[in-house]
This record gives C-alpha cells, sequence and structure tokens, in this order.
C-alpha cells in the first residue's frame, strides 16, 4: 500500500515521485519469437501470467480506493495489448498501438501512482524495457535563456527513454504572449521525441482537465499524438475515509470510535474547502493529528501503554483548525 496524490491504501505522498538513477539497461527483448503454425492454439491466460500482467492490475486494485473507470481503462488497454502481441506470434501484422496520454483529475487522486503501474504493465509485456518512472514539471523542461531548454528537456527525455515520461501540470509549458518564454521550444523537443521514440518511450500528460483541454487547444501536434484520455474521479467521503484508515494501519495505528466519527466531520468539512488534493490531504491531516497526539501524550504526564501510543483519539483531530472554519491543519 502506497499513497502520492492517490489513494492506495499504503501511500507515498502525492506530488512527484523520485527520480531514479538511470540503471544499466537490460538486454532488449526478444522482438522475433518463432511464428506460430495456423493451427496452433494460445493460451492467453498463460501469456497474461508470463507478462504479470494480471499481477499488476491486482495489485493496483489493492493499493489503489476506488477509481473504478481508471482500473477499467487500464484492463482494456492490457487486453488489447496481451491479444496484439499473440496476433504477432502468428505472423499477423499489427501496428505498434499509440500508448501516450493524458491523465486529467484533481491533485490527490492517482495519477502519478497509475503511471507508475504502466511502466510495469508495459514493460511486462515487451512495450518498454524497463519501465521505470521519471517525473518532471515546466522546471526540469523548460530553460530560463536562449539555449538551455534544449538540453534540460533532450536530459529528462534521455533519462525517461524505455520507460514513462510523466510531466505534471503539462500546460504550464505553454505561456501565449510571453516572447521570451521558451516552453514552446520544450513542447516541439517533446513532440518530435513522443514520434521518433515512439517504440521506447511513453509519454503521460497530467492536470487539471479544463486546462489541459487549453493546452491542447494551442498545441494540436501535442493532442495528436495521444491515443488515450483518462479522466481521475475525485475520491468519495467513504472512499477518503477508507484511505485514511489504510495509511494509518500501515504506521501501526488505529482511530478510537470517537476518533473515527471525527475523520469522518473532518473530511465532510475539508473536502468542501480550497485546496483540497485528495489523499494527499488526507495524509497531511494524519501526520498533524500523530503530532498531536504525540504531545498530548508527552504532556499528560504518568506511564503509557502499547494501546495509548497506537489509537488516535478525537482530540487529536478535532483540535484542527478545520472544525472552526479555517483550512488544512
Amino acid at each position: 500500500m502506497v499513497t502520492t496524490d492517490n489513494g492506495r491504501v499504503s501511500f507515498a505522498t502525492g506530488g512527484r515521485a523520485s527520480r531514479p538513477a538511470v540503471a544499466s539497461e537490460p538486454e532488449p527483448l526478444d522482438e522475433t519469437p518463432d511464428v506460430l503454425a495456423p493451427d496452433a492454439v494460445v493460451d492467453l491466460d498463460a501469456v497474461r501470467r508470463e507478462a504479470g500482467v494480471d499481477d499488476v492490475l491486482d495489485g493496483l486494485d489493492r493499493e489503489l480506493v476506488g477509481l473504478a473507470p481508471v482500473k477499467e481503462r487500464l484492463r482494456e488497454l492490457a487486453a488489447l495489448l496481451v491479444v496484439d502481441r499473440v496476433r504477432e506470434r502468428f505472423g499477423v501484422t499489427t501496428d505498434r498501438p499509440t500508448l501516450h496520454m493524458c491523465f486529467t483529475g484533481n491533485p490527490g487522486t492517482g495519477k502519478t501512482t497509475v503511471a507508475q503501474r504502466l511502466g510495469d504493465l508495459l514493460k511486462g509485456l515487451g512495450y518498454l524495457r524497463r519501465g521505470h518512472l521519471v517525473t518532471a514539471t515546466r522546471d526540469d523542461l523548460v530553460g530560463q535563456y536562449v539555449g538551455h531548454t534544449a538540453p534540460k528537456t533532450k536530459e529528462i527525455v534521455g533519462k525517461a527513454r524505455g520507460g514513462v515520461l510523466f510531466v505534471d501540470e503539462a500546460y504550464y509549458l505553454h505561456r501565449p504572449g510571453n516572447e521570451r518564454d521558451y516552453g514552446g521550444e520544450a513542447i516541439e523537443i517533446l513532440l518530435q521525441a513522443m514520434e521518433e521514440n515512439r517504440d521506447d518511450l511513453v509519454v503521460v500528460l497530467a492536470g487539471y482537465s479544463d486546462r489541459m483541454a487549453t493546452f491542447f487547444e494551442a498545441n494540436p501536434g501535442m493532442q495528436s499524438r495521444i491515443a488515450h484520455h483518462v479522466d481521475f474521479p475525485d475520491f468519495s467521503a467513504d472512499e477518503l475515509v477508507t484511505i485514511a484508515e489504510g495509511m494509518v494501519a500501515e504506521q501501526g495505528l488505529g482511530f478510537s470510535d470517537e476518533a473515527h466519527e471525527a475523520l469522518r466531520e473532518y473530511l465532510a468539512l475539508r473536502r468542501e474547502q480550497e485546496w483540497f488534493a485528495g489523499a494527499r490531504s488526507v495524509r497531511n491531516a494524519l501526520d498533524r493529528a500523530r503530532m498531536r497526539q504525540a504531545r498530548r501524550l508527552g504532556e499528560g504526564g504518568g506511564s503509557v501503554g502499547l494501546a495509548d501510543l497506537t489509537t488516535l483519539e478525537a482530540a487529536d483531530l478535532r483540535a484542527s483548525r478545520v472544525f472552526a472554519g479555517g483550512h488544512r491543519s
């Protein structure tokens, strides 16, 4: 279990995934397996198991709360890729599908985590050599002066080759009306990389739905290279509670009955406020609750037992300013 901007029940905080070191690359996969006879029969379940498809998809179900439409899109994509691989073994010519994607949705809805699992899936099926994830924002791609952007963007693309390049808040690459902005150069280099390295790189552009729509209107070349648009819905109140329960359980903690009720009230209030970031905000709230618990125990005097140390009480949550109409604490 992990979250990020997500709802995994084992949560990496949202935000950008750490950039992996560039490891030595594995040997290329055998792209020319023996062609099967026309009367041969292939066990698709065995193909899926050998490629680790079910492990990835089942793991996604365990890790991520909710997101049913997102998981369904990934299952459909996996089914297509498995069948295409089997067609190739019969000598049936199939064009490699375009795998570049756009993930839209609010912060904290699991986009980075799904991009990571996408890399695992595509590596298992032989569409990517490494399947690693490299994340980037405008600051990683766009330079501050003439001649600075191209090497920055090409460096990130080079690190991502063989895997998935996740460009968060991609619309910030486009700043119309600013003659001294070099985002357009980064976009052109990305477009070239998406076309020339389509057998060795998958680019995922991510951000708010409305802003991504505006970005594509201004950059039709980018729109034409994106084959899959996946929208990430916000978590429901019950899903957020499940996410919170998973987060504290990961740390060997739990809620008292009163704290559980306080949690529900907190989330109902917080999710209606500005800057709510899904699972990311839930993690931040629980971190503060743990600090309040520690202070309560430390200032309470006397001895404490295991139950005291591992139970969050209602007071640890209700001390938040959110209950008084404040924000995020």
